[in-house]
């Protein structure tokens, strides 16, 4: 059995697996940032767990992981989970579809602080699959939030 913790690194670690599976190259940009959702996730179920230090000490290992600028995902982590901690109450009594433009919005925000961190480095030439994971990560939120549920249910149960 399983506690919320142990439930919170299993979802991290199967959202990093996610993060940098080899998906073939016709979808590879259609992989929404995993780890985010199940840290906004976490961030509304369990807001005084899931901190903003632990978004940004695992937005860290998500850069060492993906090999970007140190800084960037811990940034980015940290900022949107500090927005979910603070509307946490009123998020959570939301209707999903209510949610899922909030998720919409903190993808949104969450990608173009890459596109900002991206054209710091060099000038920036994205296409639009740049922005195809806000719209999949999107698409995922109503799927995402029941199946971490479940997982989180499993702990309960015994």
């Amino acid at each position: 059995m399983l506690n919320n913790h142990q439930n919170l690194v299993l979802t991290i670690a199967l959202a990093m697996c996610f993060k940098i599976a080899p998906f073939p190259h016709a979808i590879r940009n259609l992989n929404p940032d995993w780890i985010l959702l199940v840290l906004i996730y976490w961030s509304l179920a369990l807001p005084y767990q899931q901190g903003v230090f632990n978004a940004w000490a695992i937005g860290l290992l998500t850069d060492v992981l993906t090999g970007r600028s140190l800084g960037e995902h811990a940034l980015i982590y940290a900022l949107v989970i500090y927005v979910c901690i603070k509307l946490h109450k009123r998020l959570r009594q939301f209707p999903l579809l209510q949610q899922t433009a909030f998720i919409l919005v903190c993808l949104l925000v969450a990608q173009i602080i890459v596109f900002w961190v991206e054209s710091m480095r060099g000038p920036a030439r994205f296409s639009t699959s740049f922005w195809l994971p806000v719209l999949t990560g999107t698409l995922f939120w109503p799927f995402v939030n029941p199946v971490i549920n479940f997982i989180r249910s499993l702990g309960k149960s015994g």
